[in-house]
């Protein structure tokens, strides 16, 4: 019996070694990957099997005793422990390292060398086959493209360019967001006489099905685009099929966005940067479907925001001023310049004469700024002189001259009757969408978005409530509970559109009112925006708020007098510069730490009255001394 045991033991073993571990004792029949093999040895013995099996309690049969002298583990799968895994991957790691090496060395060998033959080719494609991501080899497979350039037949150069571009396309699918890849096709292709454009667009299309987001293939479909000068229109087509297939695909959206003003640019005396009437108005449609369709993706509300704010402002010159006493020149624009940079140049004119004439910004910086001032060129004109929009008369200290400020020129765009209909018609849309998603923050911000571009006076009210309703929102803030709704990584930046559309309400009700003194006291606010706007008011109440700073936009106030700041959270002064009138700063209960923080103040030369109670610096024992000696010419300092 003990011979047929081992008979059979070979049987099943089908002439592998004995020490190689086979199927389970429990196994009767030959392993699968030789039992065709078996099946005359299989007949032929069934008689002993038979007559081998005996009554098992365990199993339906016992397994055959192991011959002498094999392991006690023969018959069973041996499986490797995690430590033996993991070391047979080390040693893995390590040998494809260290072919790595060898190959990037010989590559650098060979190029210091300036072997830059074929097999620098072959070696660098070996390598970056693996990590594309390797832009010294691109640069290297580039000089070795270039010298078999001058020495190929034009049927072998066409061979080559056509391996390359297999090449780059493998590599594409290794990494499709591989930079080096990307550049290397734009580059090979760039030299080409005759590239197949075609060809590169049905590459974008199936990359962008993998992965609709992938902006490196977007910027190169773009690259491909315009060299193939392919129509704008057929590429808005390619983002139609796109968004119909998802309408979740921001990058289709940002490249309509791109398409549209190439296919209906304005001409030059219109507005810049506005849509045609009928486009605006069926683009507002697309998009209406896209986010009732999915309210919680952001892309389709991201491209509404887009439409809404789609107009450049005009280069206008908002307000020109003229101080006689401080021989000071201040203009505003409706854009920030950087004048004299070789791009932008202000000309001031007196009498139909040009001037020679230096101009600065508020806060001495060079840097764009849509306020400038010019001093010290009193001098060289009369005491009386045109100036551009107004004329200086003797007599008068101090002249402007400003264009009426509408809100429609100043924070929006002038609506048409239909388009105004369309807005009032998404706006009752949105606003029944936000009953179905209360918790929708796009559509609650896009709520916003549009009671600002119908009437933002009329909406004030109700759009404080809604700001209200997004910061309290649950989907803006703790869904467990337990704590504040509020979203710590977007509350910051609800309360300054906030403070935004604060500020552009009141400088709208202070232009319709026609006075210069501003009262912004008690409004919860954070920012300060569009202080530009503000040239020409002698008074600013900024009390009661929270704002942490005072800008440097604030030097723009050059006709300030009076300035209140007191119970902020303010530790910074870097605004309050080079201010010709403040003769009052008010700044109780704030958080100045240092005297040191009030050394912008010293550049103001008519201040007589600094207030500073409540601040902490308030504490240090020698404060007023400290300040007195920094603003000598500030007769009353309240600590």
């Amino acid at each position: 019996m003990r011979t047929r045991t081992h008979r059979r033991a070979k049987t099943w073993q089908c002439g592998t070694p004995r020490t190689r571990l086979l199927s389970p004792p429990t196994q009767l029949g030959p392993p699968r990957a030789c039992r065709g093999r078996c099946a005359s040895e299989s007949k032929t013995s069934g008689l002993e099997r038979r007559s081998s099996q005996r009554p098992s309690s365990v199993a339906g049969a016992a397994a055959p005793r192991p011959p002498s002298g094999l392991p006690a583990q023969h018959g069973r799968l041996k499986v490797k422990t995690s430590e033996e895994q993991a070391e047979a991957k080390r040693l893995e790691r390590e040998q494809k390292l260290k072919l790595y090496r060898s190959a990037t060395q010989t590559v650098f060998q060979k190029r210091q060398a300036g072997e830059l033959d074929e097999s620098v080719l072959e070696l660098t494609s070996q390598i970056l086959g693996a990590n594309p991501d390797f832009a010294t080899l691109w640069n290297c497979r580039r000089e070795v493209l270039q010298r078999l350039e001058a020495q190929k037949s034009p049927e072998e150069l066409a061979a080559l360019v056509k391996a390359e571009l297999g090449f780059l396309e493998s590599c594409l699918r290794v990494n499709p967001k591989s930079y080096g890849t990307w550049h290397h096709r734009c580059w090979l292709l760039s030299r080409l006489p005759e590239p197949n454009w075609a060809r590169e667009l049905e590459l974008c299309a199936r990359f962008l099905e993998v992965d609709e987001r992938n902006f490196h293939c977007w910027d190169y479909r773009r690259f491909v685009a315009a060299q193939a000068a392919v129509p704008p229109a057929e590429e808005l087509a390619f983002t139609d099929s796109l968004i119909v297939r998802n309408f979740s695909n921001y990058s289709s959206w940002h490249y309509r966005s791109c398409l549209l003003p190439q296919l209906h640019p304005q001409p030059d005396s219109g507005p810049q940067g506005r849509l045609p009437e009928d486009v605006l108005l069926k683009e507002l449609e697309l998009v209406q479907n896209a986010f009732f369709t999915d309210p919680n993706d952001q892309s389709a509300w991201f491209y509404h925001r887009w439409l809404l704010g789609r107009a450049d402002p005009q280069d206008a010159l908002r307000c020109l001023h003229v101080s006689r006493d401080e021989a000071c020149l201040t203009v505003s624009f409706s854009r920030p310049l950087l004048v004299d940079s070789g791009m932008e140049t202000l000309l001031l004119f007196a009498d139909e004469s040009p001037l020679a004439v230096e101009w600065r910004t508020p806060d001495g910086r060079n840097r764009p700024s849509p306020v400038w001032v010019s001093q010290d060129w009193w001098g060289i004109v009369g005491a009386e002189a045109g100036l551009g929009w107004d004329s200086q008369k003797s007599g008068h200290h101090e002249g402007w001259c400003r264009d009426s400020a509408t809100d429609e020129q100043l924070f929006r765009c002038e609506l048409s009757i239909e388009k105004s209909t369309v807005l009032q018609s998404e706006l009752k849309s949105c606003k029944e969408l936000q009953e179905l998603e209360p918790e929708n923050k796009w559509c609650l911000l896009t709520i916003i978005l549009l009671m600002r571009a119908l009437d933002p006076l009329l909406y004030e009210k109700e759009t404080l409530q809604y700001f209200q309703t997004l910061k309290a929102s649950r989907a803006c803030g703790n869904r467990q509970g337990g704590g504040p709704a509020v979203d710590p990584m977007r509350a910051a930046y609800l309360d300054d559109l906030r403070s935004k559309f604060l500020l552009e309400n009141s400088v709208l009700k202070m232009e319709y009112a026609e006075v210069r003194v501003l009262h912004l006291s008690h409004k919860d606010l954070t920012v300060l925006c569009h202080l530009e706007q503000l040239l020409l008011i002698t008074h600013l109440d900024l009390s009661h708020n929270r704002l942490r700073a005072l800008p440097p936009a604030l030097a723009a106030l050059r006709c300030l007098e009076v300035l209140q700041a007191s119970d902020n959270a303010i530790e910074s002064l870097d605004g309050v510069t080079n201010l010709p009138r403040l003769q009052e700063l008010l700044l109780c209960n704030n958080r100045l730490q240092q005297p040191a923080a009030l050394q912008p103040v010293a550049s103001c030369p008519k201040l007589v009255l600094l207030n500073l109670q409540g601040n902490p610096l308030c504490q240090t024992v020698g404060t007023l001394e400290h300040l007195a000696e920094l603003l000598p010419s500030v007769s009353s300092i309240l600590t």
